[in-house]
Protein backbone atom coordinates (compact mmCIF):
# COMPACT_ATOMS: atom_id res chain seq x y z
CA UNK A 1 0.00 0.00 0.00
CA UNK A 2 1.51 3.32 -1.10
CA UNK A 3 2.07 5.93 1.60
CA UNK A 4 -0.51 8.37 0.16
CA UNK A 5 -3.17 5.64 0.15
CA UNK A 6 -2.15 4.60 3.67
CA UNK A 7 -2.48 8.16 5.02
CA UNK A 8 -5.75 8.75 3.15
CA UNK A 9 -7.35 5.64 4.68
CA UNK A 10 -6.21 6.72 8.15
CA UNK A 11 -7.83 10.11 7.48
CA UNK A 12 -11.00 8.27 6.43
CA UNK A 13 -10.92 6.32 9.71
CA UNK A 14 -10.66 9.59 11.63
CA UNK A 15 -13.65 10.96 9.71
CA UNK A 16 -15.55 7.76 10.50
CA UNK A 17 -14.87 8.21 14.21
CA UNK A 18 -15.85 11.86 13.89
CA UNK A 19 -19.28 11.24 12.41
CA UNK A 20 -19.99 8.59 15.04
CA UNK A 21 -19.27 11.22 17.70
CA UNK A 22 -21.40 13.87 15.97
CA UNK A 23 -24.37 11.57 15.30
CA UNK A 24 -25.33 11.50 18.99
CA UNK A 25 -28.20 13.92 18.40
CA UNK A 26 -30.69 12.60 20.94
CA UNK A 27 -32.87 10.84 18.37
CA UNK A 28 -33.79 7.18 18.47
CA UNK A 29 -31.31 4.98 16.64
CA UNK A 30 -33.43 4.33 13.54
CA UNK A 31 -34.15 8.04 13.05
CA UNK A 32 -30.47 8.88 13.57
CA UNK A 33 -29.27 6.40 10.95
CA UNK A 34 -32.06 7.44 8.57
CA UNK A 35 -31.11 11.11 8.95
CA UNK A 36 -27.49 10.25 8.19
CA UNK A 37 -28.50 8.29 5.08
CA UNK A 38 -30.78 11.05 3.78
CA UNK A 39 -28.06 13.67 4.20
CA UNK A 40 -25.55 11.44 2.39
CA UNK A 41 -28.03 10.90 -0.42
CA UNK A 42 -28.77 14.62 -0.76
CA UNK A 43 -25.07 15.50 -0.92
CA UNK A 44 -24.46 12.74 -3.46
CA UNK A 45 -27.35 13.97 -5.64
CA UNK A 46 -25.91 17.49 -5.60
CA UNK A 47 -22.47 16.20 -6.65
CA UNK A 48 -23.63 13.81 -9.39
CA UNK A 49 -23.50 16.38 -12.26
CA UNK A 50 -19.80 16.98 -11.61
CA UNK A 51 -18.64 13.39 -12.15
CA UNK A 52 -18.71 10.88 -14.98
CA UNK A 53 -21.29 8.14 -14.83
CA UNK A 54 -19.96 4.71 -13.81
CA UNK A 55 -19.46 2.10 -16.52
CA UNK A 56 -22.47 -0.13 -17.29
CA UNK A 57 -20.68 -3.19 -15.89
CA UNK A 58 -20.66 -1.63 -12.42
CA UNK A 59 -24.40 -0.93 -12.08
CA UNK A 60 -25.31 -4.38 -10.70
CA UNK A 61 -22.59 -3.91 -8.08
CA UNK A 62 -24.00 -0.47 -7.19
CA UNK A 63 -27.47 -1.93 -6.70
CA UNK A 64 -26.14 -4.81 -4.59
CA UNK A 65 -24.00 -2.44 -2.54
CA UNK A 66 -26.92 -0.09 -1.77
CA UNK A 67 -28.90 -3.04 -0.42
CA UNK A 68 -25.95 -4.29 1.65
CA UNK A 69 -25.20 -0.85 3.11
CA UNK A 70 -28.83 -0.51 4.18
CA UNK A 71 -28.81 -4.02 5.65
CA UNK A 72 -25.66 -3.15 7.59
CA UNK A 73 -27.33 -0.10 9.13
CA UNK A 74 -30.54 -1.91 10.02
CA UNK A 75 -28.70 -4.82 11.69
CA UNK A 76 -26.43 -2.37 13.52
CA UNK A 77 -29.54 -0.69 14.95
CA UNK A 78 -30.75 -4.10 16.15
CA UNK A 79 -27.36 -4.82 17.73
CA UNK A 80 -27.59 -1.53 19.63
CA UNK A 81 -30.94 -2.63 21.08
CA UNK A 82 -29.15 -5.45 22.92
CA UNK A 83 -25.78 -3.86 23.80
CA UNK A 84 -24.13 -0.47 24.24
CA UNK A 85 -22.60 1.18 21.20
CA UNK A 86 -19.10 0.86 22.73
CA UNK A 87 -19.59 -2.92 22.91
CA UNK A 88 -21.58 -3.79 19.77
CA UNK A 89 -19.91 -1.42 17.32
CA UNK A 90 -16.30 -2.64 17.70
CA UNK A 91 -17.39 -6.28 17.54
CA UNK A 92 -19.37 -5.60 14.36
CA UNK A 93 -16.45 -3.76 12.77
CA UNK A 94 -13.54 -5.82 14.06
CA UNK A 95 -14.49 -9.18 12.62
CA UNK A 96 -15.23 -7.81 9.13
CA UNK A 97 -11.57 -7.43 7.99
CA UNK A 98 -10.89 -11.07 8.79
CA UNK A 99 -13.82 -12.13 6.59
CA UNK A 100 -12.62 -9.82 3.80
CA UNK A 101 -9.08 -11.18 4.05
CA UNK A 102 -10.20 -14.82 3.75
CA UNK A 103 -12.64 -14.19 0.87
CA UNK A 104 -10.17 -11.90 -0.88
CA UNK A 105 -7.54 -14.63 -0.91
CA UNK A 106 -9.85 -17.52 -1.79
CA UNK A 107 -12.28 -15.92 -4.23
CA UNK A 108 -10.47 -12.89 -5.65
CA UNK A 109 -6.93 -14.28 -5.72
CA UNK A 110 -5.49 -11.34 -3.74
CA UNK A 111 -2.00 -12.17 -2.51
CA UNK A 112 -1.08 -10.73 0.87
CA UNK A 113 2.36 -11.29 2.46
CA UNK A 114 2.37 -12.99 5.88
CA UNK A 115 3.41 -9.76 7.64
CA UNK A 116 0.41 -7.93 6.17
CA UNK A 117 -1.89 -10.77 7.21
CA UNK A 118 -0.47 -10.50 10.73
CA UNK A 119 -1.18 -6.75 10.63
CA UNK A 120 -4.82 -7.39 9.68
CA UNK A 121 -5.16 -9.93 12.51
CA UNK A 122 -3.59 -7.54 15.04
CA UNK A 123 -5.92 -4.68 14.13
CA UNK A 124 -9.00 -6.90 14.11
CA UNK A 125 -8.01 -8.50 17.42
CA UNK A 126 -7.50 -5.09 18.98
CA UNK A 127 -10.95 -3.99 17.86
CA UNK A 128 -12.61 -7.14 19.19
CA UNK A 129 -10.74 -6.94 22.52
CA UNK A 130 -11.94 -3.36 22.90
CA UNK A 131 -15.49 -4.60 22.38
CA UNK A 132 -15.51 -7.68 24.59
CA UNK A 133 -13.29 -6.41 27.42
CA UNK A 134 -12.92 -2.67 27.04
CA UNK A 135 -16.52 -1.74 27.68
CA UNK A 136 -16.72 -3.45 31.03
CA UNK A 137 -20.26 -4.62 30.27
CA UNK A 138 -21.82 -8.01 29.62
CA UNK A 139 -22.75 -8.68 26.01
CA UNK A 140 -25.70 -10.98 25.39
CA UNK A 141 -25.93 -13.76 22.85
CA UNK A 142 -28.43 -11.75 20.81
CA UNK A 143 -26.08 -8.78 20.73
CA UNK A 144 -23.23 -11.01 19.53
CA UNK A 145 -25.46 -12.54 16.84
CA UNK A 146 -26.62 -9.17 15.52
CA UNK A 147 -23.10 -7.73 15.69
CA UNK A 148 -21.67 -10.68 13.72
CA UNK A 149 -24.49 -10.39 11.17
CA UNK A 150 -23.58 -6.71 10.86
CA UNK A 151 -19.96 -7.74 10.32
CA UNK A 152 -21.08 -10.06 7.51
CA UNK A 153 -22.85 -7.13 5.84
CA UNK A 154 -19.75 -4.96 6.30
CA UNK A 155 -17.51 -7.60 4.75
CA UNK A 156 -20.00 -8.15 1.92
CA UNK A 157 -20.32 -4.51 0.92
CA UNK A 158 -16.55 -4.10 1.18
CA UNK A 159 -16.03 -6.93 -1.31
CA UNK A 160 -18.87 -5.76 -3.58
CA UNK A 161 -17.62 -2.15 -3.56
CA UNK A 162 -14.05 -3.24 -4.22
CA UNK A 163 -15.05 -5.29 -7.26
CA UNK A 164 -17.60 -2.74 -8.47
CA UNK A 165 -15.36 0.30 -8.13
CA UNK A 166 -12.60 -1.44 -10.07
CA UNK A 167 -15.01 -1.95 -12.97
CA UNK A 168 -16.68 1.47 -12.80
CA UNK A 169 -14.04 3.68 -14.49
CA UNK A 170 -15.35 6.46 -12.21
CA UNK A 171 -14.84 5.97 -8.50
CA UNK A 172 -16.69 9.21 -7.72
CA UNK A 173 -19.65 8.30 -9.94
CA UNK A 174 -19.82 4.83 -8.36
CA UNK A 175 -19.76 6.33 -4.86
CA UNK A 176 -22.41 8.98 -5.50
CA UNK A 177 -24.90 6.56 -7.06
CA UNK A 178 -24.27 4.09 -4.24
CA UNK A 179 -25.27 6.65 -1.62
CA UNK A 180 -28.28 7.79 -3.63
CA UNK A 181 -29.53 4.20 -3.69
CA UNK A 182 -28.77 3.66 -0.02
CA UNK A 183 -30.69 6.82 0.90
CA UNK A 184 -33.76 5.73 -1.05
CA UNK A 185 -33.77 2.28 0.58
CA UNK A 186 -33.31 3.68 4.09
CA UNK A 187 -36.10 6.21 3.49
CA UNK A 188 -38.46 3.42 2.46
CA UNK A 189 -37.43 1.25 5.42
CA UNK A 190 -37.90 4.12 7.85
CA UNK A 191 -41.31 5.04 6.47
CA UNK A 192 -42.36 1.40 6.50
CA UNK A 193 -41.35 1.01 10.15
CA UNK A 194 -42.42 4.36 11.57
CA UNK A 195 -44.35 6.28 8.95
CA UNK A 196 -44.13 10.07 9.11
CA UNK A 197 -43.22 9.79 12.81
CA UNK A 198 -39.68 8.95 11.72
CA UNK A 199 -39.18 12.62 10.85
CA UNK A 200 -40.25 13.84 14.29
CA UNK A 201 -37.37 15.68 15.88
CA UNK A 202 -35.14 15.58 12.80
CA UNK A 203 -35.70 19.29 12.24
CA UNK A 204 -33.91 19.96 15.54
CA UNK A 205 -30.88 17.87 14.52
CA UNK A 206 -30.27 18.98 10.94
CA UNK A 207 -26.97 20.74 11.72
CA UNK A 208 -25.38 17.68 13.29
CA UNK A 209 -27.01 15.54 10.59
CA UNK A 210 -25.34 17.53 7.82
CA UNK A 211 -21.95 17.33 9.56
CA UNK A 212 -22.25 13.59 10.20
CA UNK A 213 -23.53 12.85 6.69
CA UNK A 214 -20.73 14.83 5.04
CA UNK A 215 -18.04 13.12 7.13
CA UNK A 216 -19.54 9.69 6.50
CA UNK A 217 -19.71 10.22 2.75
CA UNK A 218 -16.17 11.59 2.64
CA UNK A 219 -14.86 8.73 4.75
CA UNK A 220 -16.29 6.00 2.55
CA UNK A 221 -15.51 7.85 -0.68
CA UNK A 222 -11.84 7.67 0.31
CA UNK A 223 -12.23 3.98 1.17
CA UNK A 224 -13.74 3.10 -2.22
CA UNK A 225 -10.93 4.99 -3.95
CA UNK A 226 -8.42 3.01 -1.88
CA UNK A 227 -10.13 -0.27 -2.83
CA UNK A 228 -9.01 0.35 -6.42
CA UNK A 229 -5.37 0.84 -5.41
CA UNK A 230 -4.66 -1.66 -2.61
CA UNK A 231 -5.74 -5.14 -1.44
CA UNK A 232 -9.21 -5.05 0.08
CA UNK A 233 -8.13 -6.75 3.31
CA UNK A 234 -5.52 -4.07 4.06
CA UNK A 235 -7.92 -1.20 3.40
CA UNK A 236 -10.69 -2.87 5.42
CA UNK A 237 -8.39 -3.45 8.40
CA UNK A 238 -6.90 0.04 8.32
CA UNK A 239 -10.40 1.57 8.23
CA UNK A 240 -11.20 -0.11 11.53
CA UNK A 241 -8.65 2.09 13.31
CA UNK A 242 -11.68 4.39 13.49
CA UNK A 243 -12.42 2.52 16.74
CA UNK A 244 -9.01 3.63 18.06
CA UNK A 245 -9.67 7.23 17.04
CA UNK A 246 -13.10 7.07 18.69
CA UNK A 247 -11.51 5.91 21.94
CA UNK A 248 -8.95 8.72 21.81
CA UNK A 249 -11.70 11.29 21.13
CA UNK A 250 -13.57 9.96 24.15
CA UNK A 251 -10.53 10.05 26.43
CA UNK A 252 -9.04 13.37 25.28
CA UNK A 253 -12.08 15.43 24.29
CA UNK A 254 -14.87 13.91 26.39
CA UNK A 255 -12.77 13.04 29.46
CA UNK A 256 -13.92 9.42 29.43
CA UNK A 257 -11.94 6.85 31.41
CA UNK A 258 -10.23 4.04 29.53
CA UNK A 259 -9.62 0.67 31.15
CA UNK A 260 -6.38 -1.30 30.90
CA UNK A 261 -8.11 -3.59 28.39
CA UNK A 262 -8.86 -0.63 26.13
CA UNK A 263 -5.26 0.53 26.24
CA UNK A 264 -4.13 -3.03 25.43
CA UNK A 265 -6.52 -3.05 22.47
CA UNK A 266 -5.15 0.32 21.36
CA UNK A 267 -1.58 -1.02 21.50
CA UNK A 268 -2.56 -4.05 19.38
CA UNK A 269 -4.12 -1.79 16.75
CA UNK A 270 -1.13 0.56 16.67
CA UNK A 271 1.21 -2.41 16.28
CA UNK A 272 -0.92 -3.63 13.40
CA UNK A 273 -0.80 -0.24 11.69
CA UNK A 274 2.98 -0.04 12.10
CA UNK A 275 3.42 -3.61 10.82
CA UNK A 276 1.26 -2.79 7.78
CA UNK A 277 3.71 -0.07 6.79
CA UNK A 278 6.90 -2.00 7.61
Amino acid sequence: MDIHVFLAVLAAALLHAGWNAVVKVGLDRLSSIALLSLVQSAIALALLPFFAAPAPASWPWIAASAVLHSGYKLFLVRAYEHADLSVAYPLARGSAPLIVAVVGMLALGETTPPARIAAVVLIATGVIVMSLKGGGAHISGKAVAYALATAAFTASYTLVDGIGARSADSVAGFTMWLFVGDGVIMLLCGLGARGAAMFAGMRHAWRSGIAAGAMSLGSYWIAIWAFTLAPLALVAALRETSVLFAMLIGVIALRERASAWRWLAAVLMVCGVVMMRI
